[in-house]
C-alpha cells in the first residue's frame, strides 16, 4: 500500500528535514566551544604561537558554523506554529518557558561575547578574551541542556497534568525540567558533540599531514584529538547503554522497535542485521547472537523485552526507521572505537602518525561520520516515540495544523531549495578557510602573539592601523 502523503506526513517530514540539517551545526560547535577553551587556556599558560594560531584558525570555523546555526534553528520555532499549531495550545505551558530559558540564559549568553572571542583580540586583554570564550563555550552548553530537557520531556513527561481546559499545566518545574531521561541524554548529546568534534579536528589534521602542511601545528592538534578520542569514545559506549536502560524502563515499545522485537519474550536474541516488516510482524534474514538483546537491554540474559504484540498496531513506531536508525549510530561509534585504538597503539609505538597514512585517510574520511551518528541517533529517538508527541500522552495527528497539504509541499520545497543553497555557500567559505590554513587565518605578526595586557603593539595603537 502506497503511503499516503498527508499533512501529518508532510510536516514530520519537513520538520525532520530541518531539523537535522540544524543539528549539524550545535553539534560541531559545542565541541568547538571547548576545544577553544583549552586552547586558548594553553596559550595563556605557554605563550607559545602555536596554540594562538589553533585558535585563530578553528575560531573562523566556529563563527562560520555558529551563524549557519542561528539562521537554521530560527526557522524550527516558526514550523511548530505553522505545522503543529494545536502544539503550542496543548503543551505550549510546559514547553514555551523552556524555550525561552534556552534564549535569556544561553543564546543572550552567546551572542554577548561571541563579537568579543572573534573581533577582540589584541583590542581587550587576554583574560578578558579568554573569560569571553569560556562564556561563549557555556552558552553551548546551557543551550543544549535546555533542548534536550523539553525534548527529553516529551519523551519522558513528567511534573505536569491535563487541565479541565483541555490544556496541559506545569505541577512542578522540577520534574518537568529534570525529568527521568534528561540527564543520561544531555550528556549523550553533549559527549555526541564532542565526539564528532574530535574526529573533525582530527581529520582536517590529518589532512594537513598528508599534504605535508602545517607540520607543527596538526601534530599537536591530532596528538590532542587522537587522546580526546580514547576517552571520549569509550565514555559514550557506556552512557550510550545507560541511555537504552533507561529507554527500555520508560518506552518499552521504542525498545521493542531498535531490537525489531515483535513478541514479548524472555532471554531475547540481538539481531544484528535483518529486514524487519511491519505487515508480516516478522525480520528476514536476520543474524542473531542468543539471549544478547536482554542482556544489553536489561543487563540480564533471561530479562524480558516487552514486545510490539503488546500494543495495537495503531502505536507501532515505524519499526524499519528505528532499527536501522539504531544501528547505523551503533556502527559508527564502533568504527571511532577502532579508530582509537589504532591510534593509541601508533601513538605508542613510534609517535608519528604521518609515517601510517592509511591511518590519516581513515581519519579523513571519518569527519562526516559524527554527524551522521548523531542524526541517525535523533531519528531513532524521534521514530522511536511516534505516534506519540509526549509519550503516552499527546499523539502527533492531534497536533497538526489544519492546513492542505499542498502548501506544505511547497514550503518543503522551498526549504530543500534553500537549504541547499546556503550548504554550498557554508562549505564553500569553509573549505577556503581550510585550504588557506591555520598560518593565513590572521594577519597579526608574530610579535603580536605574545601581546600583554593593557600593552598592545605599536601597530595596535592608532586604529587606522588596525588589521
Amino acid at each position: 500500500m502506497a503511503l499516503e502523503y498527508t499533512t501529518e506526513i508532510l510536516s514530520r517530514i519537513q520538520f525532520a528535514f530541518t531539523i537535522g540539517f540544524h543539528i549539524v551545526f550545535p553539534t560541531l560547535n559545542i565541541g568547538l566551544g571547548l576545544f577553544l577553551v583549552i586552547m586558548e587556556g594553553l596559550w595563556l599558560k605557554t605563550q607559545q604561537a602555536v596554540y594562538y594560531k589553533i585558535c585563530r584558525f578553528w575560531g573562523k570555523i566556529f563563527a562560520l558554523t555558529f551563524g549557519m546555526g542561528v539562521v537554521s534553528g530560527v526557522v524550527l520555532h516558526y514550523e511548530i506554529g505553522t505545522n503543529f499549531s494545536h502544539m503550542t495550545k496543548l503543551i505550549g505551558p510546559v514547553l514555551g518557558p523552556l524555550f525561552s530559558y534556552e534564549v535569556m540564559t544561553a543564546f543572550f549568553l552567546e551572542s554577548g561575547f561571541l563579537g568579543i572571542m572573534l573581533f577582540g583580540w589584541h583590542r581587550v586583554g587576554k583574560r578578558l578574551h579568554f573569560a569571553a570564550t569560556c562564556l561563549v563555550a557555556v552558552g553551548t552548553i546551557i543551550s543544549a541542556f535546555w533542548i534536550m530537557s523539553a525534548n527529553s520531556w516529551m519523551q519522558t513527561p513528567t511534573g505536569a497534568s491535563l487541565g479541565a481546559d483541555g490544556i496541559y499545566h506545569v505541577n512542578s518545574w522540577v520534574q518537568v525540567i529534570f525529568n527521568p531521561s534528561v540527564v543520561a541524554r544531555f550528556i549523550h548529546m553533549i559527549l555526541a558533540s564532542l565526539v564528532t568534534t574530535t574526529f573533525v579536528v582530527a581529520g582536517i589534521s590529518a589532512w594537513y599531514l598528508l599534504k605535508n602542511r602545517h607540520i607543527q601545528l596538526s601534530k599537536l592538534t591530532l596528538r590532542f584529538a587522537m587522546a580526546c578520542a580514547l576517552i571520549l569514545v569509550p565514555g559514550q559506549i557506556i552512557v550510550g547503554d545507560l541511555v537504552g536502560l533507561n529507554v527500555h524502563h520508560y518506552q518499552p515499545i521504542k525498545t521493542a522497535a531498535i531490537e525489531a522485537n515483535w513478541q514479548t519474550q524472555r532471554g531475547a536474541p540481538l539481531i544484528l542485521f535483518g529486514i524487519p516488516n511491519d505487515k508480516t510482524a516478522s525480520t528476514s534474514y536476520a543474524i542473531s547472537i542468543p539471549k544478547l538483546g536482554s542482556l544489553i537491554n536489561t543487563h540480564d540474559m533471561n530479562g524480558e523485552l516487552q514486545g510490539l504484540d503488546s500494543v495495537d498496531r495503531s502505536e507501532w513506531p515505524m519499526v524499519a526507521g528505528v532499527f536501522y536508525s539504531f544501528r547505523i549510530m551503533v556502527g559508527i561509534g564502533f568504527i571511532f572505537l577502532a579508530l582509537a585504538g589504532m591510534g593509541y597503539y601508533i601513538r605508542v609505538k613510534d609517535h608519528a602518525y604521518q609515517n601510517y597514512p592509511w591511518f590519516l585517510k581513515g581519519l579523513l574520511a571519518s569527519i562526516p561520520l559524527g554527524f551522521i551518528a548523531t542524526i541517525t541517533g535523533w531519528m531513532t529517538a524521534e521514530l522511536g516515540r511516534q505516534p506519540w508527541t509526549v509519550y503516552g500522552l499527546v499523539k502527533t495527528h492531534d497536533i497538526v495544523s489544519d492546513i492542505p497539504a499542498a502548501y506544505v509541499s511547497l514550503s518543503l520545497g522551498a526549504f530543500a531549495i534553500i537549504y541547499a543553497l546556503i550548504s554550498i555557500a557554508y562549505f564553500v567559505y569553509l573549505f577556503k578557510v581550510i585550504a588557506k590554513g591555520p598560518v593565513a587565518a590572521t594577519t597579526e605578526p608574530e610579535t603580536t602573539i605574545a601581546y600583554m595586557d593593557h600593552a598592545l603593539p605599536e601597530s595596535d595603537t592608532n586604529p587606522r592601523t588596525r588589521s
